[in-house]
């Protein structure tokens, strides 16, 4: 859960492996966490942990838009102006009075508050977004230099201004000012309510998986709180654990969870911010990072439903994007994909950035099954989800038939009077017409994950993936053919799941509806429901 060291760029070699001539790049969809933080409670202060932390320099120089009737006349948008401030932090004194919060060194400025991206977070996502840039730009080709406009991107971050801030800084990686038209249009980030976001597993709005939740954290905790392990870490980190709560357990206070996320910010920062050096013992990371994992995100390997409400609404978009992209279709505002109207036709999304958190990568990664190991993810981690097409399909056009109404009315669930046929979307691929099964045929997803490819084991089977490539899913089958003298089925009918049937099986139909029921049902599956199938 510590920083990042990326891997070197691609060789030439590997770029060729990695994107064979073959097949043609059509849409890639990152999720990044969001980079280097404090931790989000204050713990071990009876360790010398100063609680606050002075590694945010951002809150020297905020920016706010206020209302100014005399900064223009005519359009709304001219009778707002902004106010700099900069911004300090108040804490509880000697008495309850109020007094300035201060770092270690007495700092009054620039100081974090609780789960704050530091100066770090924000330099490491910055590179990212230059590695993103190198890749997609420099050596592909794939993005323009230069934008005038972000109309082929979907922008989006979770309500949490870390994952925001992180977006921001990586967008502003890839495309650095000198390279962004002076006129260049105010990018369109895409934000939801607690209630609707689907962006993280989102348990504090969706009863059944916090049901869930809890259930595989409390078999973690009675797993392991008995064991060597555990008995390890209290006798390296026990001294500093509190009189009420003095073992270190899954569930002791603070939990295991909390000492690694203090653990993990500490160990990326500077000395200022320090705990005792049995903290860090390379032992201590490994088995808090053992255990976390397997609390926090075992469910997703073992159950469908923990996968469906947990992370499934979000896979089930970006499935939805893919499928846009892959039938060209500008009839997808209700899968995220959102083309922008205009006189010239509708912008088909080839980008999207997504700024999200450890929950999130994680809960993708192992619910497609291929999170093999005990590691949590570093800060600044990403996840990159490719689509291809082979190469002597048409390419898509720049920019389809011009729409004859807004998009809007529809992504509020109004007519789609005006609007070109409904797209495939979420259709599940068993309900898909052989029609449109072709529409999506000769294409393929690759995932990476902190640039290395990664294998969902559901894709291994011959006709699933891009021959001598496991890590290329189809991202449909064709369907079974049948003999023409026998008329028995010639490939076997398991054939037909590949990567959006996979994806499929743990979308949900209605989240919200599916939250709030079962909620006293049982939490473990009464059969193997592996993940990645």
């Amino acid at each position: 859960m510590t920083t990042l060291q990326p891997r070197p760029p691609y060789s030439e070699a590997e770029l060729a492996a990695l994107y064979p001539p073959h097949l043609r790049l059509q849409l890639v969809q990152i999720l990044l966490r969001h980079g280097e933080r404090t931790p989000v409670s204050p713990r071990f202060t009876n360790a010398g942990l100063a609680p606050f932390w002075p590694y945010c320099s951002a809150v020297r120089r905020l920016r706010s838009a206020v209302l100014d009737p005399g900064a223009g006349s005519g359009s709304a948008d001219k009778s707002f102006s902004t106010l700099e401030w900069k911004r300090r932090l108040e804490t509880f004194g000697p008495n309850d009075a109020p007094v300035l919060a201060a770092g270690p060194g007495r700092e009054l400025d620039g100081v974090c508050e609780m789960g704050m991206l530091t100066d770090l977070g924000r330099e490491t996502t910055l590179q990212l977004g230059r590695r993103l840039r190198r890749l997609y730009v420099d050596r592909l080709g794939f993005l323009p230099a230069a934008i005038a406009d972000t109309d082929f991107m979907y922008l989006r971050a979770t309500p949490v201004p870390r994952a925001l801030e992180s977006m921001q800084q990586t967008l502003h990686g890839l495309y650095p000012a000198h390279t962004r038209a002076t006129d260049l249009p105010p990018p369109t980030i895409l934000s939801r309510s607690p209630a609707d976001e689907t962006l993280f597993p989102n348990d504090v709005n969706c009863r059944r998986f916090a049901a869930l939740a809890r259930a595989f954290a409390q078999r973690a905790a009675d797993r392991w709180n008995g064991s060597d392990d555990m008995a390890f870490l209290t006798k390296q980190l026990g001294r500093w654990m509190p009189d009420d709560s003095p073992k270190v357990a899954v569930d002791s206070h603070p939990r295991l969870s909390g000492i690694m996320d203090t653990v993990s910010a500490t160990s990326a920062h500077g000395p200022q911010t320090r705990l005792p050096s049995e903290f860090y013992d390379p032992r201590v990371k490994q088995v808090l990072e053992k255990i976390a994992v397997e609390e926090w995100f075992q469910g997703y390997k073992e159950s469908q439903e923990y996968r469906t409400l947990g992370i499934g609404a979000l896979l089930g978009d970006v499935v939805s994007r893919m499928a846009v992209s892959a039938e060209q279709s500008t009839a997808d505002a209700e899968y995220g994909a959102m083309p922008k109207s205009s006189a010239a036709g509708a912008t088909p999304v080839r980008f999207a950035l997504s700024g999200c958190h450890d929950t999130t990568l994680a809960a993708i990664i192992a619910s497609l099954g291929a999170f093999g190991k005990d590691e949590w993810p570093p800060f600044t981690s990403h996840v990159a989800i490719e689509l291809f097409s082979r190469a002597d399909k048409p390419a898509p056009s720049p920019a389809a038939a011009p729409l004859t109404t807004s998009w809007w009315p529809v992504f509020l669930g109004g007519s789609r009077a005006g609007l070109p046929p409904a797209s495939i979307g979420r259709k599940p691929t068993a309900d898909l017409t052989d029609l449109e099964k072709q529409r999506l045929q000769g294409h393929y997803v690759r995932i990476r994950y902190n640039d290395r490819p990664i294998t969902v084991p559901g894709c291994k089977a011959p006709g699933k993936h891009l021959d001598g490539d496991e890590s290329f899913c189809t991202l449909v089958c064709p369907p079974p053919r049948r003999s023409p003298v026998t008329e028995e089925f010639l490939n076997d009918e398991m054939v037909q799941e590949a990567f959006k049937a996979i994806v499929d099986k743990f979308t949900p139909r209605d989240w919200k509806q599916q939250c709030r029921v079962n909620v006293r049902a049982l939490a473990f599956p009464t059969k193997p429901e592996p993940a990645g199938y």
